[in-house]
């Protein structure tokens, strides 16, 4: 039977979206004959609208390699915590009645959410409010159940790998601890896996609150052996022992949403006072979600659409696609966002880490 399906990509933008809209379109196009309408700007496109357009396979042409989303995306777009103005203040109000009007009057079937932790929890109570919705996992944090591995990921881990690889020589020469802030609000995985990758010194994830002054240890023994450089890579969401996670802006401040961001220089000034060395600080922030996707994330990114598409050939509803040793599977929603994937503290990955001789800030 002939479908409509409707798709958004929300939260933040990420390497391999495209991919997705791709094999989504070419997909359900070529083996069912969809029709395939694209919701704009995340659920902020079924909220006063609905914004959208219809996807053929001319819109897709050529947008495989292209990072972001030509659809557009959205962090704010919670429908059922939506900004509005009311008595000239901002206030949180739930708007998904008429996120559900909207979706109706699109004539879509089925919905494809293509997104993080945060995404995928709105889907999933849209599904149980009688939308029909596919999930699809997209996190650079990689923080998402139920799957081995979101797309956008592996591509983040090579930006910052070949960043810290370019930050050693200028390092060494001048002999600085240069200290690379790298993103990782809960789960530190960007950080333990292209610190390894990248050859650091240090690296601090949120998932082990660190101790600076064993932080300062460890580089003042690597000075004593004649190394004298460090690199440290430490994740958004790290934070020292006793302490907390350093903002930029408070949930409170900014619409409920809380905005991570300073942790390097904390830590690149707390160095610096209990050493004699120059440090430096490198934020690479959103250069991470930047750019072509690589060759790992364009395939996962493609059998995700694809494997969407199955999903609602089948009507498995409130489902979304996981990748499971080298099989594209799906699961149910539930299970995937109910917790977060985080970094083992005892786990191999670590151990590795630590056996190489990197200091985890414990």
């Amino acid at each position: 039977m002939s479908k409509v399906v409707a798709i958004l990509t929300g939260g933040g933008d990420c390497p391999g979206l495209n991919a997705v809209i791709r094999g989504v379109v070419r997909s359900a196009v070529l083996q069912k004959g969809w029709r395939i309408l694209g919701i704009e700007d995340g659920f902020d496109g079924l909220v006063d609208g609905p914004r959208y357009r219809e996807l053929d396979l001319a819109s897709v042409r050529g947008i495989l390699p292209r990072g972001g989303t030509i659809l557009g995306t959205s962090n704010r777009g919670n429908p059922f915590q939506y900004p509005r103005e009311i008595d000239g203040k901002m206030a949180l109000v739930d708007v998904s009645d008429e996120v559900l009007r909207n979706f109706r009057q699109m004539g879509a079937d089925v919905l494809i959410a293509v997104g993080g932790d945060g995404t995928l929890k709105i889907a999933r109570r849209l599904n149980d409010l009688g939308l029909p919705v596919v999930g699809v996992p997209k996190t650079i944090d990689n923080d998402l159940r139920g799957t081995d591995v979101t797309f956008g990921y592996n591509t983040a881990v090579g930006i910052v790998t070949e960043a810290l690889d370019r930050l050693h020589s200028t390092a060494e020469s001048h002999s600085r601890v240069m200290v690379v802030e790298v993103m990782g609000r809960d789960a530190g995985w960007i950080a333990l896996e292209s610190g390894i990758a990248g050859s650091a010194d240090v690296i601090l994830i949120p998932e082990i609150p660190f101790d600076i002054e064993k932080v300062c240890l460890a580089i003042r023994r690597r000075n004593e052996s004649g190394s004298r450089f460090s690199i440290v890579v430490v994740a958004e969401g790290a934070f020292p022992a006793g302490g907390g996670k350093v903002t930029q802006l408070r949930a409170e401040q900014n619409l409920g949403v809380e905005r991570l961001g300073g942790i390097g220089h904390f830590v690149a000034s707390e160095i610096g006072a209990c050493l004699p060395m120059e440090t430096r600080v490198v934020v690479l922030g959103h250069v991470q979600r930047g750019g072509t996707p690589s060759p790992f994330d364009r395939i996962l990114s493609s059998r995700f659409g694809v494997k969407a598409v199955e999903l609602i050939d089948r009507e498995q509803y409130g489902m979304m696609v996981a990748l499971k040793g080298r099989s594209v599977v799906a699961v149910d929603i539930a299970s995937a966002v109910g917790s977060l994937n985080l970094v083992d503290p005892e786990g191999d990955l670590l151990k590795t880490a630590e056996a190489l001789g990197i200091m985890m800030g414990r």
